[in-house]
């Protein structure tokens, strides 16, 4: 043995070469500090090893090296010397692995991301296995890669693809990644090790010249300069097309690219260590970490909830077909829940299915899905006018119209059709699950199941735990859910529960601008454009449904009385009296229409701006982003001391996922804590007199006051 360590041993597997294992102890490989240390100690042993003739680099698990420990990464970034210390030290790690005085392979199955890949690219030659999935995903951290990667990539594989595998963050499948040269070899899973050793040995034997290989990363970029301005050129404009002014990893990489194609290894790491220290210390960074942190709590809560489930969900009903009925029926049978589609009458059938085919004919379209596998899909999808049809499900989901009298009457007719053990779900965005429960005999096994539309692409499912609703349910319907390839977030029972209770005073924020005569169309390129979201309010009105923000409205008004009150005179109110219902009638604050090409187009409605007494007031942007803004944080806020969410991340993740807050803003809380809780009441209590909705509670400046913070452990 030549060095055994907690998460990595060496020992010679055959005459000179030696093998250099990442077998950490737990699931996955990843280069937390203490690994960063043992992968330089053991270095140091093979620099140092008499006899030595080559190196592989393997895994002792089924996947290589998934990247940084990011769990490490805002306590490490927090202090900007230490990271500047650490990230110098860690990245020269990888410069002993590839000054090694004999060839390296690397042996690669699985996924090599992050650090793991730029392993990988300090190695002579990679061989992967067809199981690989290798890349720079840093970007989608706010970060850029910190171990060597902008200085290595564009020198094994041209600073074309380089720029674009790391601005993007993008994945590579293994004939990708040989085509563009980023892995030499591509073998089956039973051949890796044997194509690893034969490699090296090869090498070892003057039969490859692995030095020539090696030297152009420890150079300048070799490129034609007018080819060389071209490339950075043309990658600055895309960053800026692609990722704007909020996302300032891509535009941070490109720079580093280029400022050190001029020079050898140590001052092109050099650029690469100031670009990532710089990065570690923006907003976006700290936001986009900190998604990826609660995206692991989450998960991880619906993992135990699937090991504590006692029923597992093998065949599912939908009732009340449509588009949205058609949705849920095709994302269950797509991931292989069979699903039978209920409704009472025929035609609402015929669309369902017409959905779920819309949708995987798009799949068939972009070579996303073939035949056999559509035929599966529909086959597993069985509509029916018949109550007898739905015998035997272990899962019922309610998806007819939004009424609590239909939904109330359905679910008892359901509950005496089903077995007694079946789950019962309503599919409801507003109604009281509670209420709902009131029809049932049992209400122990219904519980809110709220999908977003549209069904097969939106991630959230928010999982409403009624007053009586059991702990098994809650926990079968999040294991369904996570089957379903949705994330879900489990809330407790209130008006228009988590996603949509936060989500109106946001919008009644933007109608009390717009009922004061400020332009509907500026606040929507404020809200889009300066705070990032994909559509502003009007635009999102339009999109939901007028009619259907209307209702809401009656929904929360019943709940909220003083703080969320019906404005029967208010912009939505008044479209919705209009029959302007949005892009489903084509008409809402925007008209719809498609332009020259086909393509859909929206256009502002002048009668709009008659209908509403609009003038060409103007507000500054802080002053929209503030009232459209502090609303909704401060709902947040009294949905976390309610309990209606059991955490700010969870918090965060549910209006990430399910209303696409902008990531580099890392969800509410996150943003709340950006522009902190003592400038926030400040804002806030300047904006009081609006009403409720703008006033802070006294847990928040509590929280203030004592500087403590909603995201702390």
């Amino acid at each position: 043995m030549i060095y055994q360590g907690d998460s990595i041993r060496v020992e010679f597997v055959e005459d000179g070469i030696a093998e250099l294992q990442f077998a950490a102890a737990g699931s996955v490989n990843k280069f937390d500090q203490k690994t960063l240390e043992e992968f330089s100690q053991a270095l140091t042993k093979l620099a140092n090893t008499a006899d030595l003739r080559g190196v592989i680099v393997t895994s002792s698990k089924p996947t290589f090296i998934v990247g940084a420990d990011i769990t490490e990464f805002l306590t490490l970034f927090a202090n900007v010397e230490q990271t500047k210390t650490w990230v110098a030290k860690a990245s020269r790690v990888f410069d002993q692995l590839e000054d090694l005085p004999v060839p390296t392979v690397a042996a690669v199955a699985g996924f090599a991301l992050g650090g793991g890949c730029e392993a990988t690219l300090a190695c002579d030659y990679r061989v992967v296995d067809t199981t690989a999935v290798i890349g720079l995903p840093e970007v989608k951290l706010g970060l850029i890669p910190g171990f060597g990667g902008t200085m290595r990539l564009p020198r094994i594989i041209g600073p074309d693809n380089a720029l674009e595998l790391i601005t993007t963050g993008k994945n590579n499948k293994p004939d990708d990644a040989l085509k563009i040269g980023l892995v030499d070899s591509v073998v089956a899973p039973e051949k890796l090790r044997d194509a690893a050793l034969s490699i090296v040995k090869a090498a070892a034997n003057g039969e490859l010249d692995w030095k020539a290989k090696r030297q152009p990363k420890l150079e300048p970029l070799k490129a034609n300069e007018t080819e060389s301005t071209m490339t950075f050129v043309t990658a600055k404009a895309m960053a800026a097309a692609q990722a704007g002014k909020h996302y300032p990893a891509p535009h941070a990489a490109i720079k580093a690219v280029e400022d050190g194609a001029r020079f050898g290894r140590e001052e092109a790491l050099n650029a690469e260590n100031a670009a990532f220290v710089g990065l570690t210390q923006t907003d976006a960074c700290r936001a986009q970490v900190g998604i990826f942190m609660a995206d692991q709590l989450v998960k991880g809560k619906a993992k135990k909830a699937g090991k504590l489930a006692t029923k597992e969900i093998k065949r599912a009903a939908v009732l009340g077909a449509g588009i949205m009925g058609g949705g849920i029926a095709y994302q269950s049978a797509y991931k292989g829940v069979p699903v039978v589609m209920k409704d009472i009458r025929q035609d609402a059938l015929d669309l369902g299915m017409k959905e779920a085919r819309k949708i995987l004919g798009k799949l068939l379209e972009r070579g996303r899905m073939d035949h056999k596998k559509m035929a599966q899909v529909l086959s597993s999808i069985t509509p029916t006018l018949l109550d007898d049809g739905v015998k035997g499900v272990d899962i019922v989901v309610e998806a007819v119209v939004e009424n609590p009298d239909v939904k109330g009457k359905v679910l008892a007719q359901m509950e005496d059709v089903v077995d007694a053990d079946t789950i019962i779900v309503s599919n409801t965005s507003t109604i009281s699950i509670d209420r709902l429960a009131k029809n049932l005999k049992d209400p122990s096994r219904f519980c809110g199941m709220h999908f977003f539309n549209p069904v097969h692409k939106m991630p959230l499912v928010e999982v409403i735990r009624g007053e009586k609703t059991s702990e098994e349910t809650v926990a079968a319907v999040v294991a369904y859910a996570t089957r379903m390839g949705k994330t879900a977030i489990v809330v407790n029972d209130c008006p228009g529960f988590l996603v949509n209770r936060v989500l109106f005073p946001y919008l009644a924020g933007f109608a009390g601008m717009v009922d004061e005569g400020v332009d509907f169309a500026g606040i929507d390129k404020v809200m889009e454009r300066q705070f990032g979201w994909p559509m502003g309010p009007a635009y999102l009105s339009d999109v939901v449904g007028i009619d259907t923000a209307d209702h809401c409205t009656v929904v929360m008004a019943d709940g909220f009385p003083s703080r969320m009150p019906r404005d029967t005179s208010s912009a939505i109110a008044k479209l919705a009296a209009a029959e302007r219902f949005g892009q489903k009638n084509g008409k809402g604050f925007y008209n719809y229409g498609v332009d020259k090409k086909g393509r859909p187009a929206k256009e502002k409605a002048p009668e709009v701006y008659d209908m509403l007494g609009i003038s060409d007031k103007q507000l500054e942007a802080d002053e929209i982003i503030a009232r459209c803004m502090v609303p909704m944080v401060n709902e947040c806020v009294r949905c976390l001391e309610e309990g209606i969410v059991a955490s700010a991340a969870e918090c965060d993740m549910a209006l990430l996922y399910g209303l696409g807050f902008p990531p580099f803003r890392g969800g509410p809380f996150r943003y709340l804590e950006t522009v902190g809780l003592e400038n926030f009441i400040a804002l806030a209590d300047k904006y009081a007199h609006l009403g409720e909705m703008y006033q802070v509670t006294d847990g928040l400046r509590e929280m203030a006051k004592s500087g403590k913070s909603y995201l702390a452990g």
